[in-house]
């Protein structure tokens, strides 16, 4: 057992979180401030390289295809060799794959670099909310987790505006504006350098004096490793064999099904922003564009405040409702004012964030330690599927069926995702790690505990 005198201060476990924190949210930003820029740069693009609407569509949907192959494949090794490689080795790939961007020489060599950029990307979702969850504390493991994606709207609203004041007001090209995804990049690879290993993996290893010493040496020592159950890891063999195992596979279902209908919607909706906004008259789409942005920054940073209180269920079911009201507004009301369509989407943005901070939170929690990293990267996989799949026939939608109708279906997602957050979500507010990953689904308490 390591030496007791080498145990971390509170002061120096605080500081140790904080930049945990800060590396793991600026991870996160990347994938917002990388979605956020293609969504203004896209009409510059298909103008300059004569993109057809098919290429269109699947070029702003290239980062969620490579998210949908990245992120299954990355959790498994996450899983399978520890956490800290890939927690370094993906953010590297993302600053050579951004800068690629500024030398394509047609719209289908950006396509294969935006998926390779979606693969780093889907990396990040396998590994971020992980390894800050195995060594934050219970009871404020949600707002921290919740801190990852307010850095994601915040990175995607940021991109949106520094991208138009490039296009607009500096007459800058695209490509220019594309390269601007690595700067982020750079911060956060600084940020990593030196953090250990998850002790709940190597715990699961049975590296037991190796996750002791870690604990000690950052976060405060045997009454630290007490408090937060590292003592009731298991060492357990991994892979997709248990993830799809009978304890797991309810889990599963319920984080791929909710997280799906979150952001199939909003990726569909945001990444043509500017087109949804121009086909429904909006005089100002850049305006309507930076204020729906702005309104889902807002969101999630009041999520991030709100989580421990209302608890995980009461922040997931009723946005749904919410989101759904808001998106049939504008479907069987196109002709609307402007003010009334941007409100709509306003509050969709809004409630989407406030709920979106749980797709960094639930998979966590509910996922156990051998295989959190695969389930997470699996089921940012499947959700994936359906925001690549909006993504991709919107503008196809728009030209065919019509923008309400498309609104509709959107709307329809939600109600589904409303019905299944209902029957299915467990509440795991204030409970340790261990228990909220172990537990049955089902059997896991309803009721919100008091805030410690």
């Amino acid at each position: 057992m390591a030496d007791r005198s080498t145990t971390t201060t509170p002061a120096g476990r605080t500081g140790f979180l904080r930049r945990m924190t800060f590396a793991c949210a600026w991870g996160e930003g990347l994938d917002g401030f990388d979605l956020g820029v293609i969504s203004v740069a896209l009409p510059a693009i298909t103008v300059a390289l004569g993109l057809s609407p098919v290429l269109a569509g699947l070029i702003g949907a290239s980062s969620l295809i490579g998210i949908f192959i990245g992120a299954p494949l990355a959790g498994l090794l996450t899983d399978r060799f520890g956490r800290k490689r890939v927690f370094t080795i993906d953010v590297l790939a993302f600053i050579v794959l951004g800068l690629l961007q500024a030398f394509v020489a047609d719209g289908w060599q950006l396509f294969v670099v935006r998926v390779l950029l979606g693969i780093a990307i889907g990396a990040e979702y396998s590994i971020g909310a992980a390894m800050l969850a195995e060594f934050a504390p219970a009871k404020d493991r949600g707002r921290r987790l919740s801190g990852l994606l307010v850095c994601w709207y915040g990175g995607y609203l940021l991109a949106v505006v520094a991208a138009y004041v490039m296009i607009d007001a500096f007459g800058l090209s695209w490509r220019w504006v594309l390269v601007t995804s690595a700067l982020p990049a750079v911060v956060t690879a600084i940020a990593r350098i030196g953090f250990p290993e998850s002790p709940r993996w190597l715990l699961s290893r049975g590296r037991t004096e190796e996750a002791r010493a870690i604990v000690t040496a950052h976060l405060g020592g045997d009454a630290y490793f007490r408090d937060e159950e590292y003592t009731a890891e298991e060492q357990r063999s991994g892979g997709y064999r248990v993830l799809f195992s009978k304890d797991n596979r309810q889990r599963l279902a319920f984080i791929s099904m909710f997280w799906a209908c979150n952001v199939a919607p909003y990726f569909a909706i945001f990444t043509f922003a500017p087109t949804v906004l121009k086909s429904l008259q909006l005089h100002d789409p850049a305006v309507g564009t930076i204020t729906v942005n702005a309104m889902a920054a807002i969101g999630a940073f009041v999520g991030m405040l709100t989580i421990e209180r209302l608890g995980r269920r009461r922040q997931l079911i009723p946005p749904f409702w919410i989101m759904a009201v808001a998106l049939a507004v504008v479907g069987f009301w196109g002709s609307a004012p402007g003010i009334v369509i941007v409100l709509c989407f306003a509050v969709f943005s809004f409630m989407n964030a406030v709920q979106g901070n749980l797709t960094a939170v639930y998979p966590i929690e509910v996922l156990p330690t051998e295989v959190r990293s695969t389930g997470v990267g699996f089921a940012a996989a499947c959700s994936r599927i359906g925001a690549a799949a909006g993504t991709f026939l919107l503008p196809v939608g728009i030209t065919t069926i019509g923008i309400g109708a498309c609104m509709l279906i959107a709307a329809a997602i939600c109600v589904v995702g409303g019905v299944l957050s209902q029957i299915m979500a467990p509440e795991t507010t204030g409970r340790g790690l261990h228990d909220t990953s172990t537990a049955p689904l089902r059997q896991h308490d309803l009721r919100v505990p008091a805030v410690r």
